[in-house]
This record gives C-alpha cells, structure tokens and sequence, in this order.
C-alpha cells in the first residue's frame, strides 16, 4: 500500500508514520530526516538545501524529486511505503504520479497555536539524530541522548519564528494538496490534536 501523509510541520506525521510502518511492515521515508541527513555529510544535494531549511522555506522540487526517485527504486518499497513530507506542492504530486499509483494521502490537522507549542518542545540529539520531546518522548537524562549520550539541542527551524514562518509556507504552497487528492477521492482527514497513540489509531483506521 502506497500511503503519503500530509498536514502543517509539527502535527505529527513522523511518529504517526513510524508505528504504521511497523504495524504494516513498509519503510516510512521522511524527505525531512533525508535532507538533513545529506546535510549532515555535507554532500551536493545538502548543501544546496541547506539555505532553505535554515529559513524555514520549501526545498526546490528538482533537488526532493531526485532524491525521491532514487529511493522509491529500492527493493523494500516493492510492497509499499509511507511517505513523510513528499509531496508538498502540486508540481510533486503530478510527478509522483508518474512514478506510482497512490492509494490513500491522509491529512493530519491542527491549530497553529498547538503546533507552535508542540515543535518547541522538541530536541535533536546531536550525535545520532534521534527526535526527542519534553512531552511525549522525554529523555532520561535532561539534555542528553539516551542512546548515545549526545547533546540534546534545539533546531534552528523548530524555534517559534522558524515555525511561523514553515506553517505560512504550507499555507501557501501546500494546502492545495487537499483539495488535489481530496478530487481524487484518496483523502482521508485525521484529527492531530490529540496525543500520538489517538492520533496513531486513527490514522490506521484511516488506511484500513
């Protein structure tokens, strides 16, 4: 099953994303966590993205369709995949299309002002990545990573200013999305102001 979930920054699509991926057993492909990682090792897509993520701005569509073309090739998406922040505008969506058939886009809302205050709360370890939240995935250390005991830190577009900035961004360019697979009737809307084991089930229940 080809499953992409959308909705604002911040209203849970990745920890929805990781329990279905493991509830269906299909990769859960985050161009977030793709991106930052290219831009971690510094490679030529990363450093071309770099900029706009720092600002808060939508990656251009050449550099994320690339690389989503070279993932979606490999022999674990054979029986399906859940993506994560791809697409974002209507150009990416046609040309998803062209590469496979999508059977449900689920969208993932909330307020603005729940979102602002969700994203806060998060923080990165700096060695390994891993995704914390003073709320729903705390750290047993404060400020250090459980796994590895990096340093936990926030990101520059998790801060308040940054988030605005990404939540006008989806208004403008991606909203339309909505209305683009809700005319193909693809689109199933999910409640996200809750927490992420509720938000969880009815995303399942949605792609049932």
């Amino acid at each position: 099953m080809n499953i992409i979930l959308l909705g604002p920054p911040g209203v849970g699509k990745g920890t929805a994303a990781t329990k279905l991926s493991k509830k269906l057993k299909i990769p859960h492909i985050a161009t977030g966590d793709m991106l930052r990682e290219n831009v971690a090792k510094k490679t030529g897509l990363g450093m071309k993205a770099k900029s706009y993520m720092d600002s808060g701005a939508l990656v251009p569509d050449d550099l994320v369709i690339e690389m989503i073309k070279e993932r979606l090739q490999r022999n674990d998406c054979k029986k399906g995949f859940i993506l994560d922040g791809f697409p974002r505008t209507i150009y990416q969506a046609d040309e998803i299309s062209k590469m496979v058939n999508v059977d449900k886009a689920v969208n993932i809302q909330a307020n603005d002002s729940i979102i602002v205050e969700r994203i806060g709360k998060r923080r990165v370890c700096s060695k390994c990545s891993f995704v914390y939240h003073l709320d729903f995935i705390k750290p047993n250390r404060e400020g250090f990573c459980d796994k590895c005991s990096g340093n936990l830190y926030q990101r520059e577009d998790d801060k308040p200013e940054a988030v605005k900035e990404r939540l006008k961004v989806y208004r403008e360019k991606t909203k339309p999305l909505i209305k683009y697979y809700k005319e193909k009737k693809l689109l199933a809307d999910v409640d996200g102001s809750g927490g992420p084991e509720e938000e969880f089930e009815l995303v399942l229940k949605a792609v049932s």
